[in-house]
């Protein structure tokens, strides 16, 4: 597989704070690749030493296998998109995407074409004349894509560049940056806090914690099988539950929470002793369809959130200390639980992940 970049035990500290702790991480050819976390969590200083705006004070980054120590950010084969877009004003769309090409110089009938293909690709070839203040802000983000892609890099590095615009427009642009990506065939790096974002475009995620890398898969591995507690509650929704884990045999562990006692299959590592579980809202079926759970108990509903597409429920389970929230697809239709009401809860062995430590 051929490698556009990688980091090799790369660390970098301003002052006493560890921004990035020896992390080590490569990123295929023309694949999308994102770095998620919350804020703090060392994946924009991760951006930005790709780009050369910092330098790692440890460690190896390579681009395209060439070693990148020294080599200025204008130099690399590398270029930006900022969440803020910082366009010319007085620049029409077109000016502004030719901005590049004509700094390096680039010929005249070369450039029109190129900006013209830049333009085309983000669909914006009819609003070429017009200036950032006559585009929304959908556009100018797409303008600013075009200038960081026309100028053709190997990695295209991308900081939360939906980060301001709203909601439905930001979904919008998420599949047409996965589009545009696969078209291009160029490496993006992507940094976001927000997981729908990344699970969304991404070929792999690499999830972030204080400086240091926790998981680093395919968004449904990630998903199904996070690897560590942090990332479980960090994708998706999960309810993080602490239990005692009694026996382990196997891959099967029997835990027990107060008087609740069942087992998790599918489990990797765990030893008795404290641990946690982590189990999706998702993944807790009530009702009727309890009835056909091999782990079935009775829980008590405490309060009903409707959420339009989805509905949610926290219950308290009877024979023990755990409250639990579970969704159910809302499909138009049908009465739903109420508050006080006593239902069967039930899931899969395999459902929860266990997670050994207190």
């Amino acid at each position: 597989m051929e490698l556009d970049v990688e980091f090799v035990g790369v660390t970098k500290s301003f002052g006493d704070f560890v921004a990035v702790d020896n992390i080590s991480f490569s990123v295929a050819k023309g694949s999308f690749f994102s770095l998620l976390g919350p804020s703090g969590c060392g994946k924009s200083t991760t951006l930005r030493m790709t780009s050369g705006f910092e330098h790692p004070d440890s460690g190896q980054l390579r681009i395209a296998g060439q070693e990148m120590a020294g080599v200025a950010p204008y130099r690399r084969p590398t270029n930006m998109v900022f969440q803020r877009w910082a366009l010319f004003p007085h620049m029409t769309a077109a000016e502004n995407v030719a901005f590049g090409l004509e700094v390096e110089r680039t010929p005249r009938r070369e450039m029109r074409e190129r900006v013209a293909q830049a333009l085309a690709l983000v669909g914006l070839s009819e609003f070429s004349h017009r200036k950032p203040g006559q585009l929304s802000g959908g556009q100018m983000q797409r303008v600013a894509l075009a200038r960081a892609l026309v100028k053709r890099p190997k990695v295209l590095l991308l900081d939360e560049p939906l980060g301001a615009l709203d909601l439905k427009l930001r979904t919008q642009m998420q599949l047409e940056l996965k589009r545009i990506q696969r078209e291009v065939g160029t490496t993006f790096i992507y940094v976001t806090h927000d997981q729908g974002e990344a699970m969304t475009m991404s070929d792999h995620i690499a999830v972030m914690n204080k400086g240091r890398i926790e998981q680093i898969d395919t968004p449904q591995t990630i998903y199904d099988r996070p690897a560590t507690r942090f990332v479980a509650g960090f994708i998706g929704n999960a309810n993080i539950a602490p239990l005692e884990i009694e026996s382990v045999a196997g891959r099967e562990a029997k835990v027990r929470s107060g008087g609740l006692s069942f087992v998790i299959s599918d489990v990797d590592g765990a030893t008795p002793g404290k641990g946690h579980m982590a189990l999706r809202y998702e993944r807790i079926r009530l009702g009727a369809a309890a009835a056909q759970a091999p782990l079935r108990f009775k829980a008590d509903v405490r309060d009903v959130i409707f959420a339009g597409s989805v509905v949610q429920y926290v219950l308290a389970l009877a024979d023990g200390p755990l409250e639990l929230l579970a969704e159910q697809s809302h499909e138009g239709g049908g009465a739903l639980l109420s508050r006080g009401d006593r239902v069967d809860v039930g899931w899969e062995p395999n459902a929860p992940r266990l997670f050994a430590g207190g």
